[in-house]
C-alpha cells in the first residue's frame, strides 16, 4: 500500500536529484529514505530511478509517477489550506513573487492589507518574470506580479495598468531638455533589462530602436533593474525602463527623460496558477490591489 509520505519522499528525491540532498531537505537520515524508495519500487514492481553518475534520473515509469504524485500532493495541500481557512479565518503566510520593476504596485496594497488583516505575514520573493513564473509552478509563492508577455495558457492573468517607457541617463551628462527622441539613442551606450529566459522588455526596446532605423549599442543586459540604474548613476550608460520603476527606486545622480516619439508601453500582470485553491488572504489582497489601482 502506497502512502502520502512515500510519494512526498519520492518527489523530493526527484527534485533534489540525490538521496543525500533529499534526506537533508526532509530532515531525515539517508538509509531510511533509501529504504522508502526501495519499498515504493517493490510495491509497484517497477524501477523509478536509475543512477547516472552521482545523479538519479527518472525512468519512464518514474516520470509518470512523479507527475501524478505532484498533482496529488498539491491537491492535498489545497484541501488542507481550505479546511483550515474555513475554521481559522484570515491568518498565516501570504507568499508573493514580484519583478523589481513592478514593486510600484506593492507598498500601498501591503500597507492597507496589513491594517485589515494583521495576522497575515508576507513572504516576498523577487526575480525576473521567468523566475517568478517558476516559483509559482513550484508553489513557493501563491501570487506573481510580472512583466508581460508570459505564457497565458498556464496561468490566470489579471492585467495591470500599462506604463510608458522613459529614458534614464547619468546626471553628469548634463542633458538640457526634459525629453529625448529615439534617434538620439543611436550612439548612446545602452544598458537593458533582459530576462533569464524568454522574451520581454529587452526585445520590445530593441524592436523600437529598429523601427526608428538604427541598431542600438548595447553594452550591458541584466535582469535586475536596480543594478542597471546604479550603473547609469555612475555614468556607464543610459537605460530605457518603465516610468513607475524609476519612481519607486529613488537613485541619485540620474536624470529621467520622456521619450517623445515612442509609444511602447510596459505591460504588467498578476498571475495565479490555474486550478489551484486560492486562499482567502490572496483573494483579499487582490481586491485591495484592484481598489488601489482604480484610485490612481
Amino acid at each position: 500500500m502506497i502512502d502520502i509520505k512515500q510519494l512526498k519522499y519520492f518527489a523530493t528525491i526527484v527534485e533534489e536529484g540525490q538521496i543525500t540532498k533529499a534526506a537533508r531537505k526532509l530532515h531525515i537520515a539517508q538509509p531510511p529514505l533509501s529504504q522508502q524508495l526501495k519499498q515504493l519500487e517493490e510495491t509497484l514492481g517497477v524501477t523509478l530511478l536509475e543512477r547516472n553518475g552521482k545523479k538519479l534520473e527518472l525512468t519512464e515509469s518514474g516520470k509518470i509517477l512523479y507527475h501524478k504524485a505532484k498533482q496529488l500532493l498539491q491537491q492535498l495541500d489545497d484541501a488542507i489550506l481550505e479546511v483550515r481557512e474555513t475554521n481559522e479565518g484570515i491568518k498565516g503566510i501570504l507568499s508573493i513573487g514580484c519583478v523589481k520593476s513592478c514593486f510600484f504596485y506593492l507598498p500601498e496594497t501591503i500597507k492597507k492589507f496589513n491594517k485589515n488583516f494583521p495576522d497575515v505575514k508576507f513572504h516576498l520573493r523577487e526575480g525576473d518574470s521567468f523566475l517568478i513564473s517558476e516559483l509559482l509552478k513550484q508553489r513557493e509563492i501563491e501570487i506573481g506580479i510580472v512583466r508581460l508577455p508570459i505564457d497565458s495558457n498556464q496561468y490566470e492573468i489579471i492585467s495591470l495598468p500599462s506604463d510608458p517607457y522613459v529614458a534614464v541617463i547619468p546626471k553628469q551628462w548634463k542633458y538640457h531638455h526634459h525629453y529625448i527622441y529615439m534617434k538620439e539613442f543611436t550612439d548612446i551606450p545602452l544598458l537593458l533589462l533582459h530576462r533569464i529566459s524568454g522574451k520581454g522588455q529587452y526585445e520590445l526596446v530593441i524592436n523600437e530602436c529598429r523601427r526608428h532605423g538604427f541598431e542600438p549599442k548595447i553594452i550591458c543586459e541584466c535582469p535586475d533593474v536596480t543594478i542597471l540604474l546604479s550603473l547609469v548613476s555612475k555614468g556607464v550608460g543610459a537605460t530605457i525602463v518603465p516610468k513607475s520603476t524609476v519612481s519607486i527606486f529613488r537613485i541619485p545622480e540620474i536624470t529621467v527623460l520622456e521619450i517623445i516619439d515612442s509609444s511602447i508601453q510596459a505591460e504588467a500582470a498578476v498571475i495565479i496558477e490555474k486550478n489551484r485553491y486560492i486562499s482567502k488572504s490572496s483573494i483579499h489582497f487582490l481586491e485591495i490591489l484592484k481598489t488601489e489601482l482604480s484610485s490612481k
